[in-house]
């Protein structure tokens, strides 16, 4: 398991991480291409398959988590959507209690996302997880998403953490490599992202479904 006596600095993605994964599956892989089929008059088999097709295509690159972006792709509106469905918004149940606990026990907490910010601040009003944290990063800022090494490059700049006596929990594999990639210490995976979803089966990295196992 993890050696917390070597770790300083914890950087913790957001969604299917701290924050149950069901609200952006739903909202994603539901809504839109019901919203997609109502807009374009076609069926909702179609939406899908149009709106898959256009997932695929920016798929790791910042595009696919900006909010603009999809704006301006599917005349949609994104974030009026998403506040009809924030109630499926929930902070995962063993999160409390494990950020607590690594607070006490002196560790820096960073929330790294790859979400748009204004993702991140309905979520934050939703959950106040922004309460545990010491400090948040939003990927837009610097223009690319977290499956690419020069974010990783200009956040360890500006944050200044030693990536070997850093932690990175992700339930994305693609990232976790790019993190590894990089030379990030300590990697941890969550097998569990989607509370309606069955588990993911992990090889590649030490893997958690519980928080509090942790602690």
């Amino acid at each position: 398991m993890l050696n917390w006596s070597k770790i300083d600095t914890v950087l913790l993605d957001m969604d299917g991480t701290l924050l149950d994964l069901h609200f952006d599956n739903h909202f994603w892989l539901t809504v839109i291409p019901e919203q997609l089929a109502i807009a374009k008059n076609i069926s909702l088999a179609q939406a899908q398959a149009d709106i898959l097709k256009r997932y695929q295509t920016v798929s790791g690159q910042i595009q696919w988590y900006c909010l603009d972006y999809w704006e301006q792709q599917l005349n949609l509106p994104i974030m009026e959507l998403k506040y009809q469905h924030q109630h499926l918004i929930k902070m995962r149940e063993d999160v409390p209690a494990f950020l607590t606990s690594l607070r006490k026990a002196g560790k820096e907490l960073i929330l790294l996302t790859n979400a748009h910010p204004e993702s991140v601040m309905l979520k934050f009003e939703k959950t106040n997880i922004d309460n545990y944290l010491d400090g948040v990063v939003s990927t837009h800022q610097y223009g690319v998403s977290k499956e690419q090494q020069s974010l990783w490059q200009q956040v360890q700049l500006d944050l200044g953490f030693d990536k070997q006596r850093t932690l990175f929990v992700d339930d994305s594999l693609a990232v976790l490599n790019a993190a590894k990639e990089y030379g990030i210490g300590h990697l941890l995976a969550v097998a569990n992202p989607d509370s309606k979803q069955p588990h993911n089966e992990i090889s590649d990295y030490l893997s958690v479904t519980d928080f509090r196992k942790l602690i």
